[in-house]
């Protein structure tokens, strides 16, 4: 109650006119700051990279991350439900995807299992980054499929005089969703403090027709999970947070402390619901023109204090916590025979804990530290990227009841080498060759359990080895004005790629019979197309295409790896004209065919999904008053399809929302 008191109080500073009598102007920096530590443009980056800000950003804020990015190539949502949704790229997910708040790692539990929430709400966040690669040498040899990196300003980095913020209400949607948020950031010499206090409460989502696909339920499958609704997928999610830092003439210091709360259904099991509560302490510095070798310094870390309890009929069952700590430090250098670069050492301290009647993994601690070195060489208008890493991964359980105690070490060793080629002023190529490497996780070395949202006894194995990769990466790239055209491949190919596949075996706990599932090394080929491009057909009217398609195969025993995205092609028509703006996007999904077999846990063999069409509209008019105001409507699924995402564990039983609309406001001052 006292969130949501001091939401409207903000949102109450942001309609009153009279309060912004001194108004200052915050500079907030809109070029990638993942993956290149030098800070350029996209355009100069040899990784592809994907940028969301802004008012596109504002516009496409949904319920998860994840589901807010799925209008970038190559990323699609794992979803379990409309409440939980991790970024999968390049069909990788799980530790493969670095998901990255500030640059520093966000230590929850969302890459254990498919229906833990990712806890970063997207109403606060001003932009994100999206690497689609190998990124290896930065943020860790965990890093094979891609970066996603959720940048929110609570530490302010630029020194400005007033106040200035944004707000937004909004209702509808599939899920009838009411939120609003409000960021407000003040600044007084060389102070500058921020605040922002969000919430978000929806209800069941609206399907259309049986949440059990027709495929699914041709297996005699026994449980209704609703009809025209999607029976437990309600949510309630708040938060906020304060910072502060001192601005001087070359750097910056300051911390912030952020608050999230979500409790939500589970629509697997009408009886669960999940409470998640994320507690997390930030602190960043950076001090420039050192005028030595070294001509900056930047520090970053955060604490967090994470804690997950599922509930079945009213009473704890299971609670995950996670307490840790991730940070880097980074020096850059003055030119050095013509080559620019920084030096780094990340470091993470976790300390995991499983407790209850479904706790599959034992508590366990993870220690990293790692070094790391990337340089760029322009030679005239072209530029060469190299670099290296290598780290030290201790992985320990504290071992218990059906687990064993032990201690795992590894040691990874990354590299990569790119380049940039301009053709001329508009085409250019862009190329990077990398060797990945990645040490188990701790529930893939100890897992020992049922785990629920699987409905599988899921076992793990102490003697996993380094998954090991290579990949290649290739883009040429085409830019004139406004209008650009990016085409992409890739090439990755695991000698050691740790799967969880079905054992065909079974095992009984508690009067209930569950097939066996471990994790194991296989060899695996990843290979893909995206494409993405805008062109400005008149003065108001703007073209955009996108499309991607991976392929992943099990090279070991034949066949697929799961919940593989299919083949897309979008295009989409952006239209503004004074006050008015309006969107119209199409999105094909082609049928996906290519399954998996000993992956579904029940089974035996992973379901086809059908093919489907998405079309969005969107419009927005801003408001002829002193402050600036805009209001819009969304309309989603106008066809009202059936949309079962590929890459979601659930999407046999729970499809993506029917045909809806949304209205909301939104302003900035």
């Amino acid at each position: 109650m006292k969130l949501k008191k001091i939401t409207f109080a903000l949102l109450f500073i942001f309609t009153y006119p009279a309060i912004g009598a001194d108004k200052g102007t915050l500079t907030i920096p809109t070029t990638a700051v993942t993956g290149n530590p030098l800070g350029v443009g996209s355009d100069q980056m040899v990784i592809p990279i994907s940028i969301l800000n802004g008012r596109e950003l504002s516009l496409r804020r949904e319920n998860t991350l994840a589901e807010t990015l799925n209008s970038i190539p190559g990323v699609s949502n794992s979803s379990f439900g409309p409440s939980v949704g991790r970024p999968m790229i390049r069909g990788m997910d799980s530790d493969r995807i670095k998901i990255l708040q500030n640059g520093v790692n966000n230590l929850d539990a969302s890459n254990l299992s498919f229906d833990h929430g990712v806890s970063i709400d997207p109403l606060i966040i001003e932009q994100i980054d999206v690497i689609r690669g190998p990124a290896t040498l930065l943020y860790g040899g965990g890093a094979v499929g891609g970066v996603v990196n959720a940048i929110d300003h609570r530490i302010p980095k630029e020194k400005f005089e007033g106040i200035t913020g944004r707000g937004e209400v909004r209702y509808g949607g599939a899920n009838l969703e009411q939120s609003n948020a409000a960021v407000v950031d003040v600044g007084k010499g060389n102070l500058v403090m921020h605040f922002d206090a969000y919430n978000r409460d929806a209800k069941n989502l609206s399907i259309p027709g049986n949440a059990v696909s027709d495929r699914k339920r041709t297996s005699n499958y026994p449980i209704d999970h609703g009809t025209n609704k999607l029976i437990n997928s309600q949510s309630e999610t708040k938060g906020g947070a304060i910072g502060a830092s001192m601005i001087f003439d070359r750097g910056y210091a300051g911390m912030s402390y952020a608050k999230h709360q979500t409790q939500y259904g589970s629509p697997l099991e009408s009886a669960v619901s999940i409470d998640m509560d994320n507690d997390r302490f930030d602190f960043a510095s950076e001090i420039r023109d050192l005028g030595t070798l070294f001509d900056r310094a930047k520090f970053r870390a955060a604490y967090t204090d994470y804690i997950h309890k599922e509930f079945e009929n009213g009473s704890i069952n299971t609670t995950f916590k996670n307490q840790g700590i991730d940070g880097t430090f980074e020096l850059g250098h003055q030119p050095l025979l013509s080559m620019k670069g920084v030096v780094g050492l990340q470091f993470e301290s976790g300390k995991f804990q499983a407790l209850g009647a479904e706790a599959f993994v034992p508590s366990s601690k993870t220690n990293s530290q790692s070094v790391y070195l990337y340089e760029e060489l322009p030679i005239n208008q072209h530029k060469i990227t190299f670099g290296l890493r290598h780290g030290e991964h201790d992985v320990d359980s504290k071992g218990g009841e059906n687990f064993t105690a032990a201690t795992k070490s590894f040691k990874t060793n990354n590299g990569a080498i790119g380049g940039l080629y301009s053709l001329n002023s508009q085409w250019s190529l862009a190329g990077n060759l990398s060797h990945n490497e990645r040490a188990p996780s701790y529930f893939e070395l100890y897992a020992n359990g049922v785990h629920a949202a699987t409905g599988s006894y899921e076992r793990g194995q102490t003697n996993l080895k380094i998954e090991e990769s290579n990949g290649l990466d290739g883009q040429i790239r085409w830019k004139s004005g406004q209008d650009s055209l990016t085409l992409g491949a890739y090439y990755t190919k695991f000698s050691n790629y740790i799967g969880l596949k079905s054992t065909g075996e079974e095992r009984a706990v508690g009067g209930e019979t569950y097939k066996i599932s471990q994790f194991l090394g296989i060899k695996a080929e990843f290979k893909g197309l995206e494409l993405e491009g805008k062109s400005m057909l008149t003065d108001n009217l703007q073209l955009n295409v996108r499309g991607d398609y991976v392929d992943a195969k099990d090279k070991t025993n034949g066949g697929y790896v799961p919940r593989i995205s299919p083949f897309k092609l979008g295009a989409g028509l952006k239209y503004e004209l004074d006050r008015f703006g309006a969107r119209l996007d199409v999105l094909h999904a082609f049928k996906q065919d290519r399954v998996a077999t000993n992956y579904n846990y029940q089974t035996g063999k992973e379901l086809i999904t059908d093919a489907y069409t998405n079309v969005s509209m969107m419009a927005t008019y801003k408001l002829p008053t002193q402050l600036n105001l805009e209001a819009f409507t969304r309309a989603n699924n106008l066809l009202d399809e059936e949309i079962r995402e590929h890459a979601s564990f659930l999407k046999d039983i729970a499809p993506m929302g029917g045909r809806s609309i949304m209205v909301g406001l939104r302003g900035d001052f």
